[in-house]
């Protein structure tokens, strides 16, 4: 190996520049340049031993000592030029020429050397080349027909007979050495064939083997007839389970369709094909063969596959095949929906600011007018001849109107401040049950103008809580008023408390026209009115709730809602017995309005000047 290498390191440096990129290709130039170089080297330096032993040479010995410059001239062609297929003509044209040559000058076509025109397309054979081959021989043909035919004409010296024997051996030897290392070097470059195109497909198998990706082939109608390992992580199966028609008996029905369709495009139109489509993906673990047992419930994941048809070799036969490239696109699927989702809540956001500002401007104008109005006609008392009884009915009603005002103005500062962390809640002991009669009192006028039945039931030595008593007053007053509100003539209102463990429960019961189901998860929300939307007589801010979720919150306590359409609501606070136990920590809030704050505030101070 130590003697060799230096001489093939050397012939490496002769190929091409062209041909070194290609393993196969500079492996065919190696070939050629190596035996022609090194033959004709070696034959030149016996040149001496062989005057040495046979004397001065003849015509035909200089003839054939001179031809072997030739082969070292086409190998530098080759490595200069690079171009192997014009070497390899004028290799044969050289050899067709020394040949003919000798066996001219030896009988002719019955010359030891007419054998070595067999060896021409054999030699041309290694190049691979059809047109080489064709040449090489024409060349052949041409030189027997000529020799031939010089014979026939006795245009040739007859062979000597003495020596016809021992020249034909040494014809016939030296031919069958050379097609010995012809078929040498053709089963080197088979062995190099072999060995890159099984380096091409361990790269390709590594490949496959490797990447996250499915690859798959499928005949037109979506047979699954190849699918790389891949596979097995994407769908939890082994993939022997994805053949034939099995994979597509994991898609999703409502993808099917889709799924055939971008198989049959790509198969028939040759254009490349997309489309996502949910497929059953086994969970981990699952065995399918186990019959009886409780299996776990298979997830559908999203996939991607992008698909086109297969390129024809020549000779194939038979439908169209399509090849596949499958991923996994599960997480972005999740993101688009939840960007959907929160479209739509933005969607809803700016809609349910839409209608606050509408409801808004409805509650400041009213109780607006009214005091513009009335406070016109105490102006012009005089004129409008106005009695101490009209007077103080008119100063009666720009005293509500004011007062409605200024507890819209109130609820908006309270959200405010409950969003931005500055409500504060001062807790003292007190007893529950004398704040509910008492709320109960102030509402009951309204709900006896209304037709509805206000009534209560509580339990008897209902025990003192600790918390914000204005607060729980509030929530209180919200909760009846709007049951109120809500409640047709004839239906009836009632609060219920009762006592579990720590907690006290304070709920709301109404006969009135309820929340729809798809309604029920906004409510409490700011500025949404859920059962203003199915009875127009009722108007209002959609404050009252979300004050009342906020002030229990700030005590550390819940507020569920149940409803139905038509037939009522239930709203149940929870709150604990001890507030300043269970309450959360207060948090510092990153968001402040203080201009709005000294907005309303400055609004309330008018308000009340005004009234």
């Amino acid at each position: 190996m130590g003697l060799f290498k230096p001489i093939r390191d050397y012939v490496d440096t002769l190929v091409h520049p062209s041909a070194r990129g290609d393993a196969l290709t500079a492996s065919r130039h190696r070939a050629f340049i190596a035996p022609r170089l090194l033959g004709s080297v070696v034959a030149l330096a016996a040149f001496p031993l062989y005057i040495a032993m046979r004397g001065v040479p003849g015509t035909l010995e200089v003839l054939v000592f001179a031809w072997l410059v030739l082969p070292i001239l086409i190998a530098y062609y080759l490595s200069r030029t690079g171009k192997y297929e014009s070497a390899h003509v004028l290799s044969s044209l050289a050899l067709t020429g020394l040949v003919t040559a000798v066996a001219a000058e030896t009988g002719g076509i019955a010359s030891f050397a007419a054998i070595w025109l067999v060896v021409l397309p054999l030699e041309a054979a290694l190049s691979a080349s059809r047109r080489v081959v064709t040449l090489a021989s024409t060349f052949a043909l041409l030189a027997a027909g000529l020799l031939h035919f010089l014979g026939t004409q006795a245009m040739l010296p007859p062979a000597d007979g003495a020596e016809v024997g021992a020249l034909a051996a040494l014809g016939i030897i030296s031919a069958a050495l050379y097609a010995t290392g012809l078929a040498l070097g053709a089963e080197s470059l088979a062995r190099t064939s072999f060995w890159l195109l099984n380096a091409e497909e361990d790269r390709y198998r590594l490949l496959a083997r490797n990447m996250t990706d499915v690859i798959s082939r499928h005949g037109r109608n979506g047979a699954v007839l190849f699918v790389s390992p891949a596979g097995e992580t994407l769908f939890g199966t082994k993939v022997s389970e994805l053949h034939g028609h099995r994979l597509f008996d994991r898609v999703h029905v409502g993808d099917r369709p889709a799924y055939l369709t971008a198989l049959a495009d790509a198969a028939a139109l040759d254009e490349a094909r997309s489309v996502e489509f949910r497929v059953r993906c086994d969970p981990p673990g699952q065995d399918g063969a186990a019959v009886g047992r409780l299996q776990p419930m298979p997830q559908f994941i999203w996939v991607e596959i992008r698909c086109r048809r297969l390129e024809r070799t020549q000779g194939d036969v038979g439908e169209p095949e399509v090849v596949a490239v499958m991923r996994d696109v599960t997480e972005r699927k999740v993101q688009e929906q939840a960007l959907d989702h929160a479209r739509v809540e933005a969607d809803q956001a700016n809609a349910a600011k839409v209608k606050f500002l509408a409801n808004m401007s409805h509650e400041l104008r009213t109780p607006l007018n009214a005091i513009i109005g009335f406070s016109d006609m105490l102006m012009n008392e005089e004129r409008m001849r106005l009695d101490g009884a009209r007077r103080q009915e008119y100063a009666k009603l720009i005293n509500d109107s004011g007062s409605h005002l200024l507890a819209v103005v109130n609820g908006i500062l309270d959200m405010s401040k409950m969003e931005t962390g500055d409500f504060e809640i001062s807790p003292e002991p007190f007893g529950p049950a004398a704040v509910i009669g008492n709320c109960c009192d102030i509402l009951a006028l309204k709900a006896r103008e209304a037709g509805l039945d206000l009534s209560t039931r509580l339990p008897a030595g209902l025990p003192d809580i600790t918390a914000d008593k204005r607060a729980f007053k509030q929530i209180l007053i919200n909760l009846i008023s709007n049951a109120v509100k809500f409640t047709d003539r004839g239906g009836r209102v009632t609060v219920i408390a009762t006592v579990e463990a720590a907690d006290i429960l304070i709920a709301v019961e109404d006969t009135g026209v309820g929340i729809s189901a798809d309604d029920l998860p906004r409510v409490g929300r700011p500025f949404f009115q859920a059962r203003g939307a199915y009875d127009r007589r009722h108007d209002g801010t959609g404050l009252g709730l979300s004050i009342v979720q906020g002030l229990v919150a700030l005590h550390g306590g819940e507020v569920s809602i149940a409803s139905r359409l038509g037939e009522g609501t239930r709203v149940t606070v929870r709150l604990p017995v001890n507030c300043e136990a269970a309450r959360p920590a207060a948090k510092p809030s990153n968001v402040a309005h203080p201009s709005f704050d000294r907005v309303v505030e400055a609004a309330k101070a008018l308000i009340k000047k005004t009234a």
